[in-house]
């Protein structure tokens, strides 16, 4: 991990500005954010470790645990939700044999419950590594997570 973090310290002046860009660096590179990486960031940048930690646990696009090599969201909003995203999500909990907030234990599939992807009139959305899939049904979702094996 030291040769990783070095050679994304070495794009930075150590300024605590540059806190979220590192950690993004960081959390492409290693696939998420690991204490070890917090704390020598919090030493590069001059800073408490708890302020990195603050900023990892504050925003949504940071993990603490290893992702899984696909990323599926399942959109619980308004829209979603009274289209069918509940049965989405229970279909795509049942496929994988995970749960929202979980990743399977071959690291192929980490699942999100979402509250929004601002798809509305796509509703009931799904979307997998960044691909929107809209109007999902059940079986629908299935077939995509499928086509992925």
């Amino acid at each position: 991990m030291e040769e990783n973090l070095d050679g994304i310290f070495s794009q930075y002046a150590g300024e605590r500005g540059e806190l979220i860009p590192i950690l993004q660096d960081v959390q492409r590179a290693v696939g998420y954010v690991p204490g070890a990486a917090m704390t020598q960031t919090a030493r590069f940048l001059r800073i408490p470790e708890s302020a990195v930690y603050g900023v990892v646990t504050f925003y949504a696009q940071f993990h603490l645990t290893r992702q899984g090599e696909h990323g599926v969201k399942v959109c619980q909003g308004t829209a979603c939700h009274v289209r069918g995203g509940r049965r989405i999500l229970r279909a795509v909990e049942k496929k994988l044999g995970i749960r929202s907030g979980e990743t399977s234990e071959d690291y192929r599939f980490s699942l999100e419950r979402v509250a929004c992807f601002g798809s509305c009139a796509l509703a009931p959305v799904m979307v997998v590594d960044g691909k929107v899939h809209g109007r999902m049904t059940p079986q629908k979702a299935v077939r995509v997570l499928e086509a992925l094996e």
